[in-house]
């Protein structure tokens, strides 16, 4: 009887440690995915930008 009350609180400490790590590892994963759609939106703008200065250098070259 005495050990199990002697356990009882690394348990309860164990399970909040557990609890915490689960929180912040869902935390981390979805900031983690928040960036990656942040970068996937300024490669596309990175893409388009070439295309758009490639068209651009194209008319200047037509317009001589």
């Amino acid at each position: 009887m005495s050990t199990v009350l002697a356990l009882a609180p690394s348990i309860i400490s164990l399970i909040g440690i557990l609890i915490t790590a689960i929180i912040t590892n869902s935390l981390v994963k979805y900031r983690i995915e928040q960036l990656e759609k942040k970068v996937d939106k300024h490669n596309n703008l990175i893409e388009r930008m070439f295309v758009c200065e490639t068209q651009i250098k194209d008319l200047k070259e037509h317009i001589k």
